[in-house]
């Protein structure tokens, strides 16, 4: 029997389970037949849908903006269907453990009368939430492009920087993109900062070069009075898929690299720049790919090399978990950090002020925003675009503005 039949099974056992309950629930509400069978059928379709693009994807083809909407129709119907089920497998446990206390007792405890029902009620109105959440993060939330804008102050910035800006952007994912007209708001969204400096830090295809060709013409569109940099991502090594050859591997990469040059970014492969202003300069360090668990690649020495100590330096580093176990405490000093790499899971809750949360900090340490330790500090942008499910919800998608000043 093949491995894979086995996982299936038990797939099909818990769908099936899930669809009990969820079924009965609005059974229990709702009296129309109508309304009950139409949710169980775009159920079934949905999970039809799933497997059959599960069953006829290959990895040769990377993955698809088709896959990654399969991905997220099936989120989108089952996760409400999790708060159902919480809530009335908890009611279950309080009847079974109501009937055990009566064969103990021999004492008839009855439970009251509509309490189904009303858990019914409460459990469709929490999953709505999530359910509606899904829908606007693929239609809109994906493209809800918001700019973040930090002032971070150094005592031993050149004075000559003092001011000095700087647009982030990160995990732009051009094998997903399907709206030009979107994509193209979020690259004006982005001009419109009109900073000295931009950065580019990784993950600028899913898996092929060839995912950029229709979107060369409006990433070149990119603005910055003082240049454009980027770094290399865990995904533009093409790692997630399968080659027909060792060479065809080689040549996608090289044809990723070459992209950056296409665009108007210089493309930092564990190299420094210095970018002068005013006869003062600072150090920006690109390095490749180093992330805790997939490539540890970047070689953060080889790009210092020829930087002095008492540089101010900026660096450019796809993954956050490198600035945690090898950047943040390093001797030479690394002022600040950029990242990207986690995209907030595109899943989470928040709130300025109030709350920040997602399964991503289960992960990353540093997950989105900015973190400061050793008076050193860290960046970890949220991503342009979007990967695996095909939109964004409550972590949206991020241009982040920084202004360098002197103190």
């Amino acid at each position: 029997m093949p491995r894979w039949v086995f996982p299936l099974i038990i797939l099909t056992v818990i769908i099936t389970l899930v669809e009990i309950y969820t079924f009965q629930a609005f059974k229990t509400v709702s009296k129309s037949k109508i309304v009950r069978y139409s949710f169980l059928l775009v159920s079934i379709v949905v999970y039809i849908n799933f497997f059959i693009t599960v069953f006829t994807y290959s990895r040769s083809d990377g993955q698809t903006p088709q896959f990654q909407m399969a991905m997220g129709l099936l989120l989108t119907v089952s996760i409400p269907k999790l708060v159902i089920i919480i809530l009335l497998f908890g009611e279950d446990i309080y009847r079974w453990i109501l009937k055990l206390i009566s064969a103990i007792s021999n004492n008839e405890t009855k439970p009251l009368a509509g309490r189904r029902k009303f858990i019914s009620q409460i459990a469709l109105g929490l999953a709505a939430i999530p359910f509606a959440s899904f829908i606007y993060g693929i239609i809109q939330g994906k493209y809800n492009y918001k700019v973040l804008k930090y002032q971070l102050s150094f005592k031993d910035l050149p004075d000559a920087f003092d001011g000095y800006t700087i647009t982030q952007i990160s995990d732009i994912h051009s094998g997903s993109f399907t709206n030009k007209e979107k994509i193209q708001y979020g690259v004006d969204l982005i001009n419109e900062q009109k900073s000295d400096l931009m950065l580019f830090t990784g993950d600028i295809v899913n898996n092929k070069a060839d995912e950029m060709d229709n979107w060369i013409d409006v990433f070149a569109q990119l603005e910055a009075k003082e240049g454009k940099y980027s770094v290399l991502g865990n995904h533009d090594y093409g790692d997630y898929m399968d080659w027909s050859n060792k060479q065809e591997k080689i040549d996608n990469f090289k044809a990723v690299k070459d992209i950056h040059k296409k665009i108007g970014f210089d493309l930092l492969l564990d190299e420094h720049r210095y970018l002068e202003k005013g006869g003062q300069k600072i150090a920006l360090v690109g390095v490749e790919n180093w992330g805790r668990g997939f490539k540890e690649k970047g070689d953060l020495e080889k790009a210092s090399k020829e930087i002095k100590k008492e540089d101010f330096k900026i660096l450019m580093s796809h993954d956050p978990s490198h600035w945690e176990h090898k950047v943040k405490q390093d001797e030479f000093n690394y002022h600040l950090t950029l990242s990207g790499h986690t995209h907030g899971l595109q899943m989470g809750i928040e709130i300025p002020g109030w709350i920040k949360w997602s399964p991503s900090k289960f992960v990353y340490k540093q997950w989105a925003g900015l973190y400061e330790e050793y008076g050193r500090y860290i960046n970890v942008n949220r991503g342009f675009g979007y990967h695996a499910f095909p939109g964004r919800v409550g972590i949206w998608p991020e241009i982040t503005v920084i202004e360098l000043k002197k103190g």
